[in-house]
């Protein structure tokens, strides 16, 4: 698909994408609960965000299927609410390891990277790889071709 200039973009994946997990704060609450953290109060302190952007964030992300309100109680606390990934939120395990293997290559201190995610049954580092649906390893971009979906719109003349 060469000449894209009479392609309608209204319906595209990734900026649909970007509208439900786009902004930094989204995603680094994802992070944590990938990390397991599930708590307000946690989430705020692990990732820094006001209180009232942690709230909205948190409610986008409940009302946009990513994560579930569970209620917990502490003895002698009033009930409180904790965050779960829902499969939605988890399906995006993958580009939260694209962009972590994105920033260790290009944004990590000299050091390296601040954290290096492994498998727990053999402890080798997680990365995500591209493949074609007959398992054709691809190594980029000029190697994959866009072609027009099922759902493709035309722009009216």
């Amino acid at each position: 698909m060469r000449d894209m200039r009479h392609i309608r973009v209204d319906n595209c994946s990734i900026e649909r994408t970007l509208a439900v997990i786009g902004e930094k704060w989204t995603l680094l609450v994802l992070r944590e609960a990938f990390n397991g953290v599930r708590r307000f109060a946690d989430l705020q302190a692990r990732t820094g965000a006001p209180r009232q952007v942690l709230s909205a964030r948190l409610a986008g992300l409940v009302a946009d299927g990513l994560l579930r309100k569970e209620a917990y109680q502490e003895p002698g606390q009033r009930q409180r609410d904790q965050y779960r990934l829902t499969q939605k939120g988890l399906d995006l395990y993958p580009i939260m390891i694209a962009l972590t293997q994105w920033g260790d290559r290009y944004v990590a201190d000299p050091e390296g990277p601040a954290v290096v995610v492994t498998h727990r049954d053999c402890g080798e580092p997680v990365e995500v790889k591209l493949q074609c649906a007959k398992g054709h390893e691809v190594a980029g971009a000029r190697e994959a071709t866009a072609r027009p979906g099922p759902g493709l719109r035309l722009r009216s003349a």
